[in-house]
């Protein structure tokens, strides 16, 4: 399911991350890997703020669209 289905406070690991390979290589440097652990920390007009290798992250909802867990 994507990233945009958890719930605030799950914690989930990344499955796969799709997309064009621009897309996937910027998610990539974020810290969005396979195997990854993210948690959801808040959900505001769509955007996520999530946590992800000790870091805090707002992505887009198209981007998290995009994130397998």
């Amino acid at each position: 399911m994507p990233l945009t289905f958890a719930k605030e406070g799950e914690a989930a690991s990344i499955k796969k991350v799709g997309g064009k390979e621009d897309t996937r290589k910027f998610l990539e440097n974020l810290g969005f890997v396979t195997g990854a652990n993210v948690t959801v920390i808040s959900e505001t007009s769509g955007n996520l703020i999530v946590n992800i290798k000790d870091s805090r992250v707002a992505i887009g909802k198209d981007m998290a669209n995009r994130i397998m867990i």
